[in-house]
């Protein structure tokens, strides 16, 4: 019996490792603050920040609590990203951020952000 437990646990242990990891691949973008990119644009944040840029407006609903997020304008999707201080150095800004991507949670697992070109 214990030969068979432990066979077992070294199958799954070993298995473990084996399955396969999700390729880094860029994913474009605007970096916004998830209400703003639920609307699609700022015209709300301005509104309820009195700010008057992409970046204010963005770290302004950010320092209240929300979410950063990246934004793709061309597929209407938002995609949640796992390193909120990256993110901000680079709000209100078209970007490109290369990572992971975790579908089961919608999150990208920033390795690095750059400013679009």
């Amino acid at each position: 019996m214990r030969k068979l437990v432990f066979a077992a646990a070294l199958w799954l242990a070993v298995g473990a490792f084996a399955l396969p990891r999700p390729k880094p691949r860029a994913f474009a973008g605007q970096i916004m603050d998830e209400p703003c990119a639920k609307q699609g644009n700022h015209k709300m944040g301005y509104q309820m920040t009195g700010t008057h840029t992409p970046k204010d407006c963005t770290l302004a609903c950010a320092n209240a609590g929300s979410r950063i997020v990246l934004y793709d304008a061309a597929t209407k999707t938002i995609y949640l990203l796992d390193d909120q201080a990256k993110a901000r150095a680079f709000a209100g800004q078209a970007v490109k951020v290369f990572g992971t991507y975790d579908p089961r949670t919608r999150t990208i697992h920033i390795e690095k952000i750059a400013a679009a070109r």
